[in-house]
């Protein structure tokens, strides 16, 4: 068997173990990564190599701002600023057959233009 199918066969079986004792998928993910690249590098190699890829992709910033906006959303909830809008949502489209949905339209609209998010806008009004 060769390298590869190895690796790949070490990456599935270590994966499906950790998920089925209940692993964080995080975690799991890592962990089995690193397992995978054991057979073709050495140790030391194997586990700088990991640590050097879950570094260089914290450092990517534009994916920095999915957390942010998530943050934003949750932060405008609490603070009351989701249900405001749900009333003035309600308010505008209130008379109007169909007004469930023209509502939580509206109110995503204006949620996601006062966060710059669309992302940040499911989480906050999804959780009301």
């Amino acid at each position: 068997m060769s390298i590869a199918v190895s690796s790949g066969l070490i990456i599935l079986i270590s994966l499906a173990i950790m998920l089925i004792a209940g692993v964080p998928i995080a975690v799991a993910l890592g962990i089995s990564s690193i397992a995978a690249i054991l057979p073709i590098l050495n140790t030391t190699s194997a586990v700088l190599t990991g640590a050097q890829r879950i570094f260089g992709g914290i450092s990517v910033f534009s994916l920095l701002a999915i957390p942010f906006f998530i943050l934003a959303g949750n932060l405008m909830n609490k603070g009351g600023i989701a249900i405001r809008l749900i009333n003035l949502a309600k308010l505008l489209t209130g008379g109007v057959p169909g007004s469930l949905a023209q509502t939580n339209t509206v109110a995503n609209m204006l949620f996601g233009s006062i966060s710059g998010s669309g992302t940040a806008a499911a989480s906050a009004m999804g959780s009301i």
